[in-house]
């Protein structure tokens, strides 16, 4: 967008926040995804909307894309993580289905604990439930949640969690189960029992067993790349119809036995999700409540420009969550390469971002605030980090005095986004046109755009995502983001500023080793501190979830591990004779 239409939609989200912070009480939450003070123009932060459903109907969701992966092995992105362990497939270990902070508890899934450790933490084990079944009743085995474990670590099957790969001992040059080859370091020594020998001891491994690694996926199933239409369910939910990049059709699983589930309420009969949707069609659709879209839910974020049609009627409003993500969002530069190859030029980079304008484009502050550091709030205390001191809108004398110094007057480097950030990307070239660098924007399709940019063969020279902790550690967060070790030539996940730092990947280690959590957190924030130095990637943002649900919806409310997003175990209708399809 150009200054003047990025100036007017200030101007107008400015007096809508303006009439509506009146009569919205929030509350601050302090759980992995609910930080920062809290906003009364925000929405209904920390609130569970619409009172308790009632059993039955439809939900709808309408969606700007398909999913990036449904498959458990390759599911690492939000809101689809969300989605598909709520709906589709069980993991051992879960979070309570609850706003704020009692929503970070650990609870038993498909395991009847959080697992034992034994050998001071290098081995954990875990017992299945009785009576847990699939969608053709029969039951979920150990042996299934080993083989979508070893699934994982299959070269076609990219873009999934990796603690796998980094906590499980012999792991050394593993392809994954395809070829006949099994983990000796996951044993199943009976069909309710699965044991992960570890490669050192891992205290928080409850929570790492609450990804959808582990999943069950049974080996008679297995279907490559193609197991991404059919999931064959453990959860309340199977797929009757897929029509990739359109439509989606959920319906109940009849052998799902709600006594072994104490999280998902499965609500609904049955849940649509359309797909194609531009965002602002999706946000007019919710706004007026019409129809099948009173009984809709958002998909993708509610778009910056829809704000003064919500904020100041109070009917509307009462109907957008908007719960902090618990994420921080960055720009990062690609260090393989020239010119980012170049530390002065990365440093320059820190100072040459108007992040104030990023701010505006994406949405104002009422959704989103500075990001000064890497690590998100939650964990460094609920306030983040200012090591670098930089004024929101940047230091452009000083980027021009490093980039200078670096010989590089004048610059011209791509960056790719996904379509719905297209305003931020805009807000970031004009930022930088500031110090002489030429900015090129590519805008990818939101579903395609992690297989893009985990490409090493497609990345652009910078790229724009967050990166949220999967539960509150930073061992969740500095080593996926900035351990060289973990780049891959395809599916790389987190390091899209291919960092490889010595230095950086000793310190990491050396924390992963420390048996006290409160030593590593104060490491990981010290470790933050001093990548910051070196500039891999600039933080630019910290966001909330801006979410618009239909009139007829109710128990819905952003989850705060579940970076914000509507948590779909709970969800359903006030009324579902009122629904459609």
């Amino acid at each position: 967008m150009t200054k003047r239409t990025q100036l007017a939609l200030a101007t107008a989200l400015v007096a809508a926040l303006a009439l509506g912070a009146s009569g919205c009480t929030d509350t601050k939450k302090g759980s992995a995804g609910g930080s920062g003070a809290p906003n009364p123009a925000a929405g209904n932060d920390g609130k569970i909307l619409g009172g308790t459903p009632v059993k039955g109907g439809t939900l709808t969701v309408l969606s700007n894309q398909d999913f990036s992966h449904l498959d458990p092995a390759r599911n690492w992105v939000m809101p689809a993580m969300d989605f598909g362990t709520r709906l589709l497939y069980r993991t051992l270990v879960t979070f309570k289905s609850e706003p704020g902070k009692a929503g970070s508890e650990l609870v038993p899934d498909l395991a009847t604990d959080l697992g034992t450790p034994t050998d001071g933490g290098k081995t954990w084990t875990f017992t299945l439930k009785e009576g847990v079944k699939y969608e053709d009743g029969s039951p979920v085995k150990a042996q299934d949640i080993k083989y979508n474990v070893e699934r994982s670590f299959a070269p076609d099957l990219t873009g999934g969690p990796d603690y796998a790969a980094q906590y499980l001992a012999g792991t050394e040059g593993y392809k994954g189960p395809l070829q006949g080859q099994h983990l000796d370091s996951v044993k199943t020594p009976d069909d309710r029992t699965i044991v992960f020998e570890l490669k050192r001891p891992v205290a928080e491994f409850s929570a790492t067993a609450t990804l959808p690694t582990f999943a069950p996926v049974p080996q008679s199933q297995e279907k490559g790349t193609q197991y991404d239409a059919r999931p064959f369910s453990s959860g309340p939910y199977k797929i009757e119809s897929y029509d990739r990049d359109k439509k989606l059709v959920l319906v109940r699983n009849e052998h799902w036995d709600a006594k072994t589930d104490t999280v998902r309420k499965a609500y609904p009969d049955k849940f649509v999700v359309v797909m194609g949707l531009k965002g602002g069609q999706i946000d007019d659709r919710i706004i007026a409540g019409a129809g099948v879209d009173a009984s809709a839910i958002e998909y993708s974020n509610m778009r910056p420009e829809s704000a003064p049609k919500v904020l100041p009627k109070a009917d509307v409003k009462a109907r957008l969550l908007a719960e902090s993500q618990g994420c921080t969002e960055m720009l990062h530069l690609n260090n393989s390469r020239a010119p980012f190859d170049d530390p002065k030029v990365r440093e320059a980079m820190q100072y040459a971002v108007d992040k104030d304008s990023v701010i505006t484009a994406a949405g104002g502050p009422a959704l989103n605030e500075v990001a000064t550091a890497y690590l998100p709030p939650a964990l460094t205390g609920g306030k983040q980090a200012d090591t670098l001191k930089i004024a929101p809108s940047g230091d452009p004398a000083k980027a021009k005095d490093l980039l200078k110094a670096a010989g590089k007057d004048k610059l011209k480097v791509s960056l790719a986004v996904s379509t719905g950030d297209k305003n931020k990307a805009e807000a970031i070239q004009q930022g930088l046109a500031r110090v002489g660098i030429e900015v090129v924007i590519d805008t990818v399709d939101p579903g395609a755009y992690y297989d893009v940019i985990g490409d090493l063969s497609t990345t652009p020279d910078m790229t724009l995502s967050g990166w949220c902790p999967d539960y509150p550690s930073g061992s969740t967060w500095m080593p996926f983001v900035f351990d060289g070790r973990t780049i891959k030539e395809k599916g790389n996940q987190g390091n899209y500023s291919q960092f490889r730092d010595e230095a950086t990947m000793k310190r990491i280690d050396e924390i992963n080793a420390m048996a006290d959590a409160k030593q590593a957190a104060q490491a990981w924030t010290d470790l933050d501190a001093e990548v910051m130095k070196k500039a891999p990637s600039v933080p630019v943002l910290l966001e909330r979830k801006p979410l618009l649900v239909g009139p007829n919806v109710a128990g819905a409310f952003g989850h705060p591990v579940w970076t914000g997003t509507v948590d779909y175990a709970t969800v359903g209708l006030k009324d579902p004779s009122k629904s459609q399809g």
